[in-house]
């Protein structure tokens, strides 16, 4: 296995207590550097408080239950992400995920229509993500789902949109924006504001399929949503580092959550993608605050560790006092 960057036991230190909001781990349909079971303790012997297992095609509900069990005092979540394995736009498959005590749900990530349209190519040199060759494999077995729409041809959130965030409002969930395109997550924010969601963040919005441009980002930052700022998407070639670290100043820390995305094969420990991106974040002049306030308490929020969001504005890395950004 190819060695990976080991992060620093400051690093350790500035994101204790922290969740991974967004991880891909076994058991699933591809091969994954670990299991859930296996890495609850490695999560907790570096002081990680918790993760969100992410599925692109089944509930995790279950799994995160039987971690906890197995690892008291561990906070495992559950999520569902909904694609076309669990009915789409599905709101019976979220009241039931909610029931069973999920926090996440993602909106269609491998099967939104925008991601089945994107065109846009990764840079040279990027590695794909794994769940682009099941989909070609489905496709050529004749098993693509259709499309998830979440708007209407004009744009308008449609009814079974909003009948899912009522779900999600209902039973405090935490809604994800998944692979959506700018426009639609305008759209689908703005509704779930409409309808008390109050938990809102924008998976990862330098990836390939979302690109959403910074003054984009700052207006949804100012609704009240997170910007989910994931370790995978610089590392493995998807966006610049200069450019991800550039829109996190330029929205502000207090606006972002940071993941790591990991659990590929491939990748680094996915119990160091925390710390790895705490080590980058102070090489480029952030502060133990801001980069406590992005990892640690949004974090916790999201994973529903916490009830009510932290408050504390940072001062934007660079930004002198009293001099706007």
């Amino acid at each position: 296995m190819a060695e990976h960057p080991v992060p620093s036991g400051r690093a350790r230190e500035l994101v204790a207590g922290a969740y991974d909001v967004h991880i891909h781990v076994a058991p699933d349909v591809m091969n994954r550097r670990i299991d859930d079971l296996a890495l609850a303790p490695r999560f907790a012997d570096v002081g990680l408080a918790g993760f969100v297992l992410k599925s692109h095609y089944v509930p995790t509900t279950e799994r995160a239950a039987v971690v906890r069990a197995a690892v008291p005092g561990f906070g495992a979540v559950g999520a569902i992400t909904l694609n076309g394995s669990v009915g789409g736009m599905n709101p019976i498959a979220v009241e039931v995920a909610g029931r069973g005590g999920a926090q996440m749900v993602w909106l269609p990530t491998v099967d939104s229509a925008n991601q089945r349209e994107c065109t846009a190519q990764d840079p040279e040199g990027a590695r794909p993500p794994m769940w682009a060759r099941l989909q070609e494999e489905l496709r050529e077995e004749g098993m693509a789902a259709d499309p998830v729409d979440v708007v209407g041809p004009d744009g308008t959130v449609l009814d079974a949109t909003r009948q899912v965030l009522r779900v999600i409002a209902k039973h405090d969930l935490t809604l994800a924006t998944g692979h959506l395109s700018a426009a639609e997550i305008d759209a689908v924010v703005d509704a779930a504001v409409d309808e008390g969601v109050r938990r809102i963040v924008i998976t990862h919005p330098e990836f390939t399929s979302q690109r959403i441009a910074v003054d984009r980002q700052r207006a949804l930052a100012a609704k009240g949503a997170l910007l989910e700022r994931c370790f995978t998407t610089p590392y493995t070639g998807k966006v610049t580092w200069e450019l991800w670290l550039e829109n996190i100043r330029a929205v502000g820390p207090e606006h972002s959550v940071l993941s790591s995305d990991l659990g590929q094969p491939f990748n680094p420990p996915v119990e160091d993608g925390l710390a790895l991106l705490a080590d980058r974040l102070l090489a480029e002049g952030f502060t133990d605050e801001e980069i406590r306030v992005m990892a640690v308490h949004n974090s916790r929020w999201l994973a529903g560790a916490d009830q009510e969001r932290h408050r504390g504005e940072t001062t934007p890395t660079g930004a002198a006092e009293g001099t706007s950004g």
